[in-house]
């Protein structure tokens, strides 16, 4: 019996090579793939468009008649009814009303032979309606926000990644009468990699301005809803909380429950409701005002906002003012209590000429935002300083500020230094840390 040896099959370079090709393109087409998986699909939710009519919600009607569509008239009638006394309206006819009516939003219905059962909502056109209503002049609004809404449920958080009812509550829900001006991300496209979770964790300024620049914002509101399930499909708890600017601000926090999946989007609209109103009283109190961190460039903000402004650097540079006359009458008292009184004959006074106020760029590390914050405080108490502006500011970088200053840059160096700076000296500024 004869055995056939097979000789060994040898793999030639150039066979490595086109094999090793082969791999590669293969893994840039799947590594392809998975980016194209994360920006495309159904993600984004487009929010309406936002108009200046009043807009009632939540109108319940249960209404009987001959015909299917009698019974849906006479509910639409009565929707109509219920929403103008809900804003308060004065008695007007049916015909009279009818006429103020822009639209009806049917939220939920069941339609039978002869009965209507629905939720419903009215809107009221404001150029007719207002004047009845003592509405009709101009409203203050606050500067743009960009809206965030964040849902967590079974330990996970989401925002704009997949599509979710906490997003399409916000995209829906009528603005056009409220004072804040929200800026709603449809989350389509490359927003689903921007727009996440982490990202209101982020305190650095330089991330938050590049995104504020591409939606024209000028601050931040971070509504969370947090759900919880009994069961699948049974009872669920919100707990939502209102948060606002870069620095993720606490403003406000309530409770909502549903008591099955169906009635989720109703309550989800009620939370929207609760929001706008925590939102619209921090408007009104001032706390709404946005980061004076936060660039404002290319963005329009109202007249309110920009006195509110003001009115902040105002009480800032008062503040300064009065702690450094009470320093210095302290200093005063200090100095005459340790001399004894001699009355001498006075001199004549010369005048000293007033050193000249110049603006010195100061570069500052700042590692933390405590850093950032301990920085311009100890900068505004250096003797000599009379003005302190952030040209820049980047939590765990380098800041830079503008220093007013009655002196030279040799000087503010050496009172920097005295102050328990290190301070380095260029042509440009100072550069000082800790």
């Amino acid at each position: 019996m004869r055995t056939l040896s097979i000789p060994p099959i040898r793999t030639t370079g150039s066979l490595s090579a086109l094999v090793l090709v082969l791999v590669f393109a293969a893994l840039a087409a799947l590594a392809f793939q998975s980016l194209t998986a994360q920006v495309s699909g159904e993600r984004g939710i487009a929010p309406v468009a936002s108009s200046t009519d009043i807009n009632v919600g939540g109108i319940e009607v249960d209404t009987t008649g001959d015909t299917p569509e009698e019974a849906r008239q006479n509910g639409w009638l009565e929707a109509q009814r219920l929403a103008w006394k809900k804003i308060g309206g004065p008695d007007l006819p049916d015909s009279r009303l009818e006429s103020l009516v822009s639209a009806i939003v049917v939220e939920k219905e069941s339609l039978g032979p002869r009965r209507y059962v629905a939720t419903l909502g009215v809107i009221f056109d404001r150029s007719r309606a207002g004047s009845l209503l003592g509405a009709g002049g101009e409203r203050s609004r606050s500067a743009p926000m960009l809206t965030l809404p964040v849902m967590i449920t079974g330990g996970t958080q989401t925002m704009f990644e997949v599509r979710n009812p906490w997003q399409r509550a916000w995209a829906e829900y009528q603005f056009g009468s409220s004072s804040v001006d929200y800026v709603r991300p449809s989350g389509m496209g490359g927003e689903s990699l921007l727009l996440t979770y982490g990202q209101t964790g982020r305190r650095s300024r330089a991330w938050w301005n590049s995104i504020l620049d591409q939606f024209g914002a000028a601050d931040i509101l971070v509504p969370i809803a947090h759900l919880t399930w009994q069961w699948p499909g049974g009872p669920v708890e919100g707990r939502f909380t209102a948060r606002h600017g870069p620095d993720d601000t606490y403003l406000d926090s309530f409770t909502l429950r549903a008591d099955s999946a169906e009635q989720l989007p109703a309550m989800l609209r009620q939370a929207v409701r609760r929001f706008d109103q925590i939102f619209s009283r921090a408007l009104a109190q001032g706390t709404l005002a946005p980061d004076p961190s936060l660039t404002l460039d290319n963005v329009e903000v109202s007249d309110e906002v920009r006195a509110l402004l003001a009115e902040a650097e105002r009480a800032e540079a008062e503040e300064r003012a009065a702690r450094a006359r009470e320093e210095a009458d302290r200093a005063r008292q200090q100095q005459e209590a340790d001399e004894p009184e001699i009355s001498l004959p006075e001199p004549e006074a010369t005048p000293t000429p007033a050193a000249p106020v110049t603006s010195i760029v100061v570069q500052v590390a700042t590692p933390s935002q405590g850093a950032l914050d301990n920085a311009q405080s100890l900068l505004r108490g250096t003797p000599g300083v009379r003005g302190l502006s952030a040209s820049s500011t980047d939590v765990g970088g380098n800041s830079v500020f503008s220093v007013r200053f009655a002196g030279d840059q040799s000087a503010l160096a050496a009172a920097l230094r005295s102050r328990g700076w290190a301070v380095s000296e260029g042509p440009g500024g100072l550069g000082i840390s800790r």
